[in-house]
């Protein structure tokens, strides 16, 4: 089923309370700052940023059906988003993620994603049931999916001849949570969006910069791969051709969600027909600008 100008955004879709503080921190600090909660997830904040850029994201997640969740799925549409098959579970409670966040950057976080885990492939029956797809007439459009999936579903969806026609775009969750993209290494139509560190679990061995951990990943049997450094050069590598740039340098003001807005910018750059040079540079771009705060929350 041929989908051409939507994504859909497979993966977490929870609220985000989120502690920012102008003090560097370490264990134990208790410093004055602001507590706020969002809309967030790395599937909503992909969905987020791919609206500010023109497309169309349908999101596949859970949301529990209590005061939290309708919140949640109201705030989805107000931000642009197709909502229509979100799977709204009865006996499970909305999913949160917790962060505090200092000076020196992100000083400890918690991802409380056990509702979409435990609703596991529920979440995926518009795709394999009708009416975005089926096993036998699968989606053919972009998919934007991320790691807090369980590994089990992750194994399957790597598989599954639902997913067989997709452009698929896949980020881990967190480093905590990269081996399970392990999966998708050796899959056909997936591209890889991972950090310095993740890339390291991936591979099984450290790396000093992106472009030898993205090179690793192509080994390792990657069709395409985008590693990123915080403010150190990133690099976009595919069999046929490895460019690294370095993004802007800004100030950092916040961390939680950077990598995600990476994600969306490169694959709404690459949507409208830009280059892989282009596409990596503008992708930089949009996410300096978003740790910088210059682009609202």
């Amino acid at each position: 089923m041929k989908q051409t100008n939507d994504i859909l955004c497979i993966g977490s879709v929870l609220w985000d309370v989120i502690g920012r503080s102008a003090s560097h921190m370490r264990q134990g600090s208790d410093v004055p700052g602001r507590i706020t909660r969002l809309p967030g997830g790395v599937a909503l904040n992909i969905a987020m940023t791919l609206v500010r850029f023109g497309m169309t994201p349908t999101i596949l997640t859970s949301i529990g059906s209590d005061p939290e969740g309708d919140e949640l799925v109201h705030a989805c549409k107000r931000l642009g988003m197709n909502t229509l098959h979100v799977y709204r579970s009865q006996d499970l409670p909305t999913d949160r993620y917790m962060a505090v966040e200092g000076a020196n950057g992100l000083i400890a976080a918690i991802a409380d994603a056990h509702s979409l885990e435990a609703a596991g492939a529920k979440i995926l029956r518009p795709l394999l049931h009708g009416p975005l797809g089926y096993e036998n007439s699968p989606f053919e459009g972009q998919i934007a999916l991320d790691g807090n999936l369980t590994l089990d579903l992750l194994e399957d969806i790597a598989q599954s001849p639902a997913f067989g026609r997709a452009d698929l775009r896949v980020a881990p969750a967190s480093p905590g949570k990269a081996e399970r993209l392990l999966p998708f290494l050796k899959h056909a139509r997936a591209t890889l969006y991972v950090n310095l560190e993740e890339a390291g679990l991936l591979c099984q061995r450290e790396f000093s910069d992106s472009e030898s951990a993205a090179r690793a990943l192509l080994d390792r049997g990657a069709l395409r791969a985008l590693v990123t450094d915080g403010g150190n050069s990133a690099t976009v590598a595919s069999a046929e051709t490895v460019i690294t740039q370095k993004p802007p340098a800004v100030l950092v003001t916040r961390v939680t969600g950077a990598g995600d807005t990476f994600m969306a910018a490169h694959i709404a750059a690459e949507a409208n027909g830009a280059s892989m040079d282009e596409a990596l540079a503008r992708a930089l771009h949009a996410a300096a600008t978003y740790v910088s705060g210059e682009t609202p929350l």
